[in-house]
């Protein structure tokens, strides 16, 4: 038998489209925007963390670390650092909850979560 020469294919093709960055759709102090959100984290916090820990199909006690902040920023290409995760939840816990669940709602009505 005679070997015809062939293309031997080690790789396969790729596409690659570079993420436009993103950006939180309400600042962290934005509170007004969404009054019921603003509302539950301030004064039942847990049900908030759980409802963001679900929308994110996560466990419940996940709702509030830095992990989660930093999963959502990095799933919509929101600059950031793990470092300004921290600082947001650490200094200011609620406001950073309340921004998460306040851009999970919008991306949501945008059709885009």
């Amino acid at each position: 038998l005679a070997m015809a020469s062939q293309t031997v294919i080690t790789v396969q093709p790729q596409f690659s489209a570079a993420q436009q960055p993103g950006e939180w759709q309400t600042g962290l102090l934005d509170c007004c925007s969404s009054c019921g959100v603003c509302l539950c984290g301030m004064f039942c916090f847990p049900c908030l963390a759980c409802q963001v820990a679900g929308d994110m199909n996560e466990c419940c006690l996940c709702g509030t670390t830095v992990a989660m902040r930093t999963l959502y920023r990095t799933r919509y290409n929101i600059p950031g650092s793990i470092l300004g995760d921290f600082c947001s939840i650490w200094w200011c816990g609620p406001c950073a909850l309340c921004q998460l669940k306040r851009d999970i709602n919008r991306r949501r009505e945008m059709g885009i979560f």
